[in-house]
């Protein structure tokens, strides 16, 4: 005879709730997951992606790779200004929004800093001093994705607990979370695979700073 596992109800790690809707909020979890009711979310806050556009008055034909976007990037444009020349290569610096230098690099070398990373390719005709690319980096989408401290876009840091299962395998899907004002069974939260104890200590400690407290 098969054996029946029973999964996770919705609100079943629920002790209690503040008033009326104070606790619940309508969230978005985005796609590419499958979570059970008292799974810990995290948000995506931070900065998320970045494109980059070259300077209608450049001389060098090189382009810009694709920009990846990590700890430490802000949201707005970064500019990136040749300053100095050479055949076939050349060296640059990027400057924040707030244009403060966070390093330099060379044409045709890979260049991580200020949370950015990408390759500039030399071209068919070298670059000028002066040549300069706008590398903007556009804001978190505000989101919600399992929690785990090893993300860098804010979801690494524990804020609401998911509410029913859903299953976002394909889409992002409208759903519920308990985000404040709550007491919760330590014992059914959901964490992601591989959480240590530590992990997971911290994680019910943030939880505990939007007051949704574990017992």
């Amino acid at each position: 005879m098969a054996t029946l596992t029973e999964g996770q109800h919705a609100g079943e790690f629920m002790v209690s709730e503040g008033n009326g809707n104070i606790s619940r909020e309508t969230i978005t979890l985005i796609s590419g997951q499958d979570l059970s009711a008292g799974a810990v979310l995290g948000q995506i806050t931070k900065a998320g992606t970045a494109t980059s556009a070259a300077d209608a008055g450049n001389t060098g034909d090189g382009a810009m790779g694709a920009v990846t976007v990590g700890a430490g990037a802000v949201v707005g444009d970064y500019v990136l200004t040749v300053v100095a020349a050479a055949a076939n290569a050349g060296a640059f610096e990027v400057e924040d929004p707030a244009g403060v230098n966070v390093g330099t690099g060379d044409v045709a070398a890979a260049f991580s800093a200020g949370g950015l990373g990408f390759t500039l390719a030399d071209g068919a005709t070298d670059f000028a001093v002066g040549d300069k690319f706008v590398i903007t980096v556009t804001a978190g989408s505000d989101k919600y994705k399992q929690y785990n401290p090893a993300n860098v876009d804010g979801s690494e840091v524990a804020v609401a607990v998911l509410y029913d299962n859903v299953d976002a395998s394909l889409a992002d899907v409208n759903c519920v979370a308990i985000a404040r004002d709550a007491e919760v069974v330590a014992a059914s939260l959901q964490w992601f695979v591989g959480a240590t104890a530590d992990q997971i200590i911290a994680g019910k400690a943030e939880l505990a700073a939007q007051k949704i407290i574990a017992r």
